[in-house]
């Protein structure tokens, strides 16, 4: 157990990711959020603006470690943690992986599009060169239900 996982850092760091993620909720977006953490302490927070920025790649960790690396000056984010609500697809996966993250832990499962153990071990596959340790299912039921009940509406 991490040491951020004994005084609740853990917890306080996804809660984060869901502030994000209402963030992109209220924008239309798919509320999915994300917070890059350093030291014990967020660097970095974003949420998907995919359909604000007309860009197929503004998802909310790829805006994280893109923050993430300016606020450090380097691409290089060894020995950092990114907690995000909904598993890493494919590009976000491939991004941990190419950014050497650490740790990642995701709330929601993505049974269609997870590459973070689910469809595709990406981010922890023996294959690379670098791997980060993924843990899927933090906070699981309230990452889950914010996605849930953004398609339930829109499908109205």
């Amino acid at each position: 157990m991490a040491a951020d996982d004994t005084c609740g850092g853990a917890e306080k760091f996804m809660k984060a990711a869901l502030a994000e993620a209402k963030k992109a909720e209220a924008k239309s977006e798919v509320p999915v959020g994300a917070v890059v953490v350093v030291g014990g302490k967020i660097i970095a927070r974003a949420h998907n603006v995919r359909t604000t920025k007309c860009d197929p790649t503004a998802h909310a960790e790829i805006v994280a470690l893109r923050k993430a690396g300016k606020k450090l000056g380097h691409w290089n984010l060894e020995g950092a943690e990114l907690y995000v609500t909904k598993e890493p697809c494919v590009m976000c996966a491939g991004a941990i992986v190419l950014s050497r993250i650490k740790r990642v832990r995701f709330g929601a499962f993505d049974r269609r599009f997870g590459c973070g153990g689910t469809v595709l071990n990406l981010t922890d596959n023996p294959t690379f060169n670098h791997r980060a340790e993924t843990e899927g299912g933090f906070m699981e039921e309230e990452c889950a239900k914010m996605l849930r009940d953004f398609f339930k509406e829109r499908r109205k």
